[in-house]
């Protein structure tokens, strides 16, 4: 397939790196703690990643495409708000 270079198809290219990201970060925490971990960078990278490819579709026209990055972007957030959640409760409650 000799497909043209784009700026757009660039980007495209730099969101699914960033989404990629993720799993070699949480691949690397988890045989670090020898067991499965999932760090919050591994979030970010979704944040980031998920973003960009969005972004990419949008461009693109693809609704497919779309639909399953905006609904991935809510489960990332999500998680990210209940990370934070749980870290200010645990300033705000002393240690036994």
């Amino acid at each position: 397939m000799n497909l043209p270079t784009t700026p757009l198809m660039l980007f495209g290219f730099a969101g699914q790196a960033l989404f990629s990201a993720r799993f070699i970060v949480q691949w690397l925490a988890s045989e670090a703690r020898k067991q499965s971990v999932i760090p919050l960078a591994f979030w970010y990278f979704s944040l980031a990643g998920g973003l960009f490819l969005l972004i990419y579709a949008i461009l693109r026209h693809d609704p497919v495409f779309i639909l399953g990055q905006a609904a991935g972007l809510v489960v990332y957030v999500r998680n990210l708000v209940l990370i934070f959640r749980e870290r200010a409760a645990a300033r705000v409650t002393p240690s036994a």
